[in-house]
C-alpha cells in the first residue's frame, strides 16, 4: 500500500520502508541485507571483528592497466546473479536507497524507483534529506572500491563474478557524495571515513567483502584495518 503526495511522489507504507529503522552491526549483517552501519563499540564484538581481519589473505597491489567500469557490467544493472536483491525488476542503486533510507518516497506509479528519502551516512554522521533533482549528493560507495578489486585480483576474474561483486549489497552503501568522491579507489591505509567512531564498522565490512570473494588485501590495508579495531 502506498500514499500518494501531491508532489506526485509516493510514500512506501511497506514494513521496514518508513519512520526511522535500526541500523546493523555489520557482524550482524553477513549478507548485507539489513540497512547501513553502527559503529561496533563492546569488548566481545570488536575482539570478534579483529579475528574476522587477521584471516584475511594480503598481496601485492597490482596495475591498473586494463581497468574500466564497464568491465564490472553496466552501471546498476539488475543483471547479476546469486547476490540479494538480483533481477528483481529495480536497478541496484534503487535497491539500496530503498533500503538505507528512512521515510522512502517512490516516484507516482513505482515500486522502484526512489524520489526522495532522509539518510543517516555512516562516513560523516550528518543527516541528509535527500530528493533525486539532487542525485549526486547522495552516492552509492563500494565498500572495496573496484579498480581495487581490479588490481588485487578481479582483473583475472569471470565478467559474471566481477558483475556480482559490484552489485552486491554487502558491498554497496548509500553516503554523502563529496565522501564518497574523496575515497576513489583507496584501500583503508589511504582513506578511512571521516566519522572515526565508524571506522571499525567499515573495515569490518571491507574484510566480509574481501573474505566472501577470496580477495586479498595489501599488507598495508590489512595493518591500517586491525589498528580501528583495538
Amino acid at each position: 500500500m502506498v500514499a500518494v503526495l501531491a508532489a506526485g511522489v509516493v510514500v512506501a507504507s511497506l514494513a521496514g520502508q518508513t519512520g526511522v529503522r535500526e541500523r546493523a552491526n555489520p557482524l550482524d549483517n553477513p549478507d548485507g541485507t539489513k540497512p547501513g552501519l553502527v559503529p561496533i563499540t563492546s569488548a566481545r564484538d570488536r575482539s570478534a571483528a579483529l579475528d574476522l581481519i587477521r584471516s584475511l589473505r594480503v598481496a601485492g597491489m597490482g596495475p591498473k592497466t586494463g581497468y574500466r567500469r564497464d568491465r564490472f557490467g553496466e552501471n546498476w544493472a539488475d543483471a547479476a546473479t546469486a547476490v540479494p536483491y538480483a533481477r528483481n525488476g529495480c536497478d541496484t542503486r534503487n535497491d539500496l536507497l530503498a533500503r538505507d533510507g528512512d521515510d522512502v518516497r517512490f516516484r507516482e506509479g513505482s515500486t522502484c524507483v526512489v524520489e526522495a528519502m532522509t539518510l543517516d551516512d555512516p562516513y560523516t554522521g550528518r543527516t541528509i534529506h535527500w530528493r533525486k533533482a539532487d542525485a549526486d549528493r547522495i552516492q552509492v560507495d563500494h565498500v572495496v572500491p573496484l579498480s581495487y578489486e581490479w588490481r588485487m585480483g578481479a582483473s583475472r576474474w569471470s565478467r559474471a563474478k566481477r558483475l556480482r561483486i559490484a552489485n552486491d549489497p554487502l558491498n554497496l552503501l548509500p553516503v554523502y557524495g563529496p565522501a564518497n568522491e574523496a575515497k576513489g579507489g583507496s584501500g583503508p591505509a589511504s582513506w578511512l571515513p571521516p566519522s572515526r567512531r565508524i571506522r571499525c564498522a567499515y573495515v569490518v565490512r571491507f574484510a566480509q567483502v574481501a573474505l566472501k570473494y577470496d580477495l586479498p588485501v595489501t599488507r598495508l590495508d590489512k595493518s591500517h584495518m586491525l589498528a580501528q579495531c583495538r
